[in-house]
């Protein structure tokens, strides 16, 4: 049994500003694996599961007009999505190639682990955190 109340993370869900934009980066530029995609008629919205990893699921929407999210520095709520990949340079070099930049490589100061960021088509900031 696990040590803490809530073991791992199912999924997260994000709601896009551009459905076919959004797709296209996590589905193609990230490479996420698309589980299923739905229409929702109702509620004039599509939802998109992505595989990020075994277990973990990226679900991605589509509301007519939603607001903006603020995302300026230390702004409340979620501040960012972190991903641990084994080689933070080799990942930096394949983003660049499908037309993202990242942000230069930082040292976590107590980890010293290596870690950058990157943003996706919304803004939304991702970190690729070197495991």
């Amino acid at each position: 049994m696990a040590s803490t109340l809530l073991p791992a993370i199912h999924h997260v869900a994000l709601i896009c500003s551009d459905y076919a934009r959004s797709k296209a980066f996590y589905s193609e530029t990230l490479g996420f694996r698309i589980i299923r995609e739905v229409y929702r008629a109702e509620r004039d919205s599509w939802k998109l599961d992505l595989e990020v990893s075994p277990g973990v699921s990226l679900e991605l929407f589509s509301f007519p007009s939603p607001p903006p999210r603020p995302s300026r520095p230390e702004a409340q709520g979620l501040r960012h999505l972190a991903f641990s990949v084994p080689d933070v340079d080799a990942v930096i070099a394949t983003l660049l190639e499908r037309g993202v930049t990242c942000e230069p490589v930082r040292v976590d100061e107590f980890t010293d682990r290596r870690f950058t960021f990157f943003a996706d088509p919304d803004g939304l900031p991702i970190e690729l955190y070197e495991a």
